[in-house]
């Protein structure tokens, strides 16, 4: 078994959660080419550059959510939406909002097997998934050492003294979502020091399923009370913390925004269809 992990920071608890399972979606030519002409052309362009299906599936997945969202809570027309990214390559809506309507700040993340989107109305929110297994290429202890100085002292104890080689990378890849999380919310990319950030997790055995909102973060030592950290193990299971959507939900209100390319489905197809294993490094 291989859990999937999701962990959210976020200031508010009313937003909303949705996910899609990419991993699952074989597209359709009609289905792919419609994809294509729902997002933005520098959008076809990054998933276009893709070298492997299931990352181009995920990343089209993704750029769905935001403008399903978007359309459905801001009101703004799939055809007028303009995206952008920040210099730390946070997407937000360029468009210029009336302030009758809530701004959801709203962070996505993908991999493998899902795309997840998460959103608050005027809060700072983050989301990361990941999958736990084994590491393709080194040993378990390896992969540890490669990782030594992204956490503390404090977390590299609770990980190792979660049990077997498993138990401990499922605990390294819970507080790993945790830390992306966080740094997502507050839009710091590349050069920001995770140790900084130490995460107390609790409960510290979950079961599937389960959604813990019990974790607490310190920021150079002090603790974060205003921060919610919330970590559901296996979003496929019930209690659904996130609302799984179907590709027809995606695109229900979606308007196309460029005529039909056959090339972005031949495209498509020349890719290859399994990537190596591989796990995220620090980025």
């Amino acid at each position: 078994m291989r859990p999937w992990k999701v962990a959210l920071s976020n200031r508010g608890m009313e937003g909303l959660r949705w996910a899609f399972g990419c991993g699952s979606w074989q597209p359709t030519r009609s289905e792919w080419l419609l994809a294509a002409r729902c997002v933005q052309a520098e959008e076809r362009e990054r998933i276009g550059a893709f070298v492997f299906a299931r990352d181009a599936k995920a990343a089209m997945g993704g750029r769905l959510l935001i403008r399903k969202l978007i359309a459905e809570k801001l009101k703004i027309p799939w055809n007028e939406i303009q995206l952008e990214r920040t210099t730390k390559g946070k997407p937000y809506l360029a468009n210029p909002v009336l302030t009758t309507i809530p701004n959801f700040n709203f962070n996505i993340s993908h991999h493998g097997d899902y795309a997840v989107l998460a959103a608050e109305p005027n809060l700072q929110v983050g989301v990361d998934i990941v999958k736990t297994d084994f590491p393709g290429s080194s040993s378990v202890a390896e992969f540890f050492r490669i990782m030594n100085r992204q956490f503390t002292d404090y977390e590299w104890k609770t990980i190792k003294m979660a049990g077997d080689e498993w138990a401990q990378l499922d605990m390294f890849y819970r507080h790993w979502a945790l830390k992306e999380s966080f740094i997502k919310a507050i839009g710091i990319g590349v050069g920001f020091n995770l140790q900084r950030i130490e995460f107390h997790a609790s409960p510290l055995h979950m079961q599937t399923g389960q959604v813990s909102k019990e974790t607490m973060m310190f920021l150079d030592g002090d603790q974060e009370e205003a921060w919610t950290f919330e970590v559901q193990e296996d979003i496929s299971q019930e209690p659904p913390q996130f609302t799984l959507l179907s590709f027809n939900d995606l695109i229900s209100s979606a308007i196309a925004m460029a005529p039909e390319d056959p090339v972005h489905w031949e495209n498509f197809q020349a890719k290859h269809k399994k990537a190596s294993r591989q796990h995220r490094m620090p980025v």
